[in-house]
């Protein structure tokens, strides 16, 4: 991961649930040049635990060569509120106190998060987004921020998201935060508290980003014979270790818990009415294996985003296919982008099952 630019804002910055930080930073990439007009700019929303180096973690959609090539777009691409990649979270000094926010950090929403993007676009002095894009936790601040400046994109790409999050999704994320809670070291005020428990946590996450056939392929053990120490068990250990050396327990809470919280419904007369809202050329792509955001969230945000477009990739990596299947949404995301060709989304896409771990 390559250093972020940091911009700070030294005004308070009000929350959704009435709270204020008393400023803001924000962490974030951007890559190639950008037009006179605006006309090239691809703004990327992030997952849960990504970075605003968008090139780092969706290698082989955004970089040289790829679909999204900096010799052609300008990309930009923001460090969510609440994370520990340099945006402020939990981690970030409370001037209040003299040390880091960490058990006091304020819950934070999707719709804050947001904002905190907005900041940034006008900072920037960006008036106009050729392509709005993001998956997951990303595709849900896409979507926000399309709902409340309907002119801002020209063209909005939700990919494996929802209009808002199922109590499937939350009771994923309370299991999780129920494993850090159970790490004595959580109680502590120390940056390292529940990393133990963390470890759990995405184990349980690993279960809802994949399925029942992605380890039946990929973690059967070969010796029948064998009776302890199975690959599916290494391998979750393995998940957890490999989080907890990059991540941090108390932005992995703040995080979850904005994600419960995402609901375009809230305030609004109906969700219905908030996604008709929306004036950007949409596509909505579903992963066909995916458990955690299946794809009738994805047909909902279709059917209900006047004129949306809809495209399946058929994936035998579940909500991870995301990521993994750069190919595979390379030529869907190409075709939407390319007006005039729709019979191209019709059928399925179907995926490279490619092995390459995601970074949700």
């Amino acid at each position: 991961m390559s250093l972020p630019t940091i911009l700070s804002l030294p005004s308070p910055f009000p929350l959704e649930n009435g709270q204020q930080l008393p400023g803001l930073d924000i962490a974030y990439h951007t890559y190639g040049k950008r037009a006179a007009d605006d006309s090239n700019v691809v703004w990327v929303c992030h997952a849960l635990t990504a970075n605003s180096d968008v090139f780092d973690w969706w290698a082989g959609l955004f970089g040289p060569g790829c679909l999204f090539d900096p010799e052609r777009y300008f990309i930009v691409c923001a460090n969510n509120l609440g994370s520990c990649y340099g945006s402020t979270g939990p981690l970030s000094q409370n001037p209040e106190q003299g040390t880091p926010y960490l058990h006091d950090f304020p819950l934070v929403t999707i719709r804050d998060m947001v904002r905190a993007h907005e900041a940034l676009r006008q900072h920037l002095g960006i008036a106009k987004f050729h392509l709005l894009i993001g998956g997951s936790q990303g595709g849900q601040q896409a979507l926000e921020w399309a709902i409340q400046q309907p002119d801002l994109a020209d063209n909005l790409a939700l990919i494996a998201t929802n209009a808002w999050h199922s109590p499937w999704g939350i009771a994923f994320n309370e299991s999780q935060r129920l494993a850090i809670a159970t790490d004595p070291s959580w109680r502590e005020y120390a940056e390292h508290a529940g990393r133990q428990g963390m470890k759990t946590a995405r184990s349980i996450a690993l279960l809802s980003y994949r399925n029942y056939q992605t380890y039946g392929r990929s973690q059967q053990t070969p010796d029948i014979q064998q009776s302890d120490n199975f690959p599916a068990a290494s391998y979750q250990r393995y998940q957890g270790e490999k989080l907890a050396k990059r991540f941090n327990a108390f932005s992995y809470w703040a995080l979850s818990k904005a994600m419960d919280a995402h609901q375009v419904a809230r305030d609004r007369a109906s969700a219905e009415a908030a996604l008709a809202a929306v004036r950007a050329r949409t596509l909505a792509v579903s992963i066909s294996s995916d458990l955690l955001f299946p794809p009738e969230e994805q047909v909902y945000l279709a059917e209900q985003i006047p004129d949306a477009q809809y495209a399946s990739i058929d994936s035998f990596y579940g909500h991870d296919g995301f990521l993994t299947e750069t190919q595979a949404l390379s030529k869907v995301l190409e075709a939407f982008l390319r007006p005039g060709k729709p019979e191209a989304l019709a059928e399925p896409v179907v995926g490279a099952l490619a092995g390459v771990a995601g970074v949700l």
